[in-house]
């Protein structure tokens, strides 16, 4: 494993391909309240790509054309509040998306694990540590462990895809997987707009 550390954006010349593990570190869990301040990303070869956003300018054009790239699919695991932050922080709506959290749900019906350290676990077959999860993604400058933490997110994540595409295929359930990583963008437009704890299907 090789990471790359960078500072305010991604290198012009960087190719990462056309599909990209996407992740990202927050001061917390609130949209309007904390902050966007790491995004992590890999192309499925062992390297990953660990950028510190400057805070509140978030000028990284780099990192902005990648997320609207049409011809490059993003790869998340629980894309839903990724994509809200970049909306709101960053001001770009992230399509093509492919969330592995989704397809555990819709794959993996015989559990109700399915947050990425178990979902790595079986179908990657990798011990994920999430000892810095917590930790102050704000900071001047990154830990060593900051680093590796935030590398370790996206670098299964094309291993995991692979193996839910078969799984999907298998019980039929492609097509719904791929209508249901059409809908997040949207999903996380409700969430920004006040819905985010509203289930606006529901009958009540």
């Amino acid at each position: 494993m090789t990471v790359h550390l960078h500072e305010g954006d991604l290198p012009d010349d960087l190719n990462l391909g056309p599909v990209v593990a996407v992740d990202s570190e927050t001061m917390g869990l609130r949209f309007r309240r904390d902050a966007l301040c790491v995004v992590q990303l890999s192309s499925g070869d062992g390297d990953a790509h660990v950028l510190r956003l400057n805070r509140p300018a978030y000028d990284c054009p780099n990192l902005k054309r990648l997320l609207a790239d049409p011809t490059v699919l993003k790869l998340f695991h629980f894309g839903r509040f990724d994509i809200a932050m970049f909306l709101l922080h960053l001001g770009v709506e992230t399509r093509p998306v492919y969330c592995t959290k989704v397809g555990s749900k819709l794959a993996r019906t015989y559990t109700d694990r399915h947050g990425l350290k178990d979902v790595v676990r079986e179908l990657a077959g990798v011990e994920l540590s999430k000892a810095q999860q917590s930790s102050d993604w704000g900071t001047p400058a990154l830990s060593p462990a900051q680093v590796e933490y935030a590398a370790s997110d996206v670098l299964h994540l094309h291993a995991v895809r692979m193996r839910l595409d078969e799984m999907l295929a298998r019980e039929g359930r492609t097509e719904l997987a791929h209508a249901c990583f059409d809908f997040l963008p949207v999903r996380a437009r409700l969430d920004l707009e006040g819905w985010d704890e509203i289930d606006i299907f529901a009958h009540t």
